[in-house]
């Protein structure tokens, strides 16, 4: 079964993410935001991929989001979504 991870990470580790997952083999689209999840420049990262590839995904996204600086800080915001149909066209 498809997923689709929403990742949502601070902007200075966009790229760094962006390069280590698309190396990996995962498909990635990165979408420019800003917004109340992370309180600063974001960088949202759309990763469609199997299920079962889920796990190295998000084992991605924890080495190269950097250390939270403050207490309580998060270093991003994953969801990952069901995908009812996928297609390229």
């Amino acid at each position: 079964m498809m997923k689709m991870i929403i990742a949502i990470l601070h902007n200075t580790d966009g790229e760094s993410t962006l390069q280590a997952l698309t190396q990996a083999g995962f498909r990635v689209t990165r979408v420019a935001a800003s917004g109340g999840f992370l309180r600063r420049g974001n960088a949202t990262l759309l990763i469609g991929t199997d299920e079962e590839q889920v796990p190295g995904a998000i084992q991605i996204l924890r080495e190269h989001s950097a250390p939270a600086i403050d207490p309580g800080q998060k270093r991003a915001t994953v969801f990952v979504l069901k995908v009812d149909r996928f297609e390229q066209i």
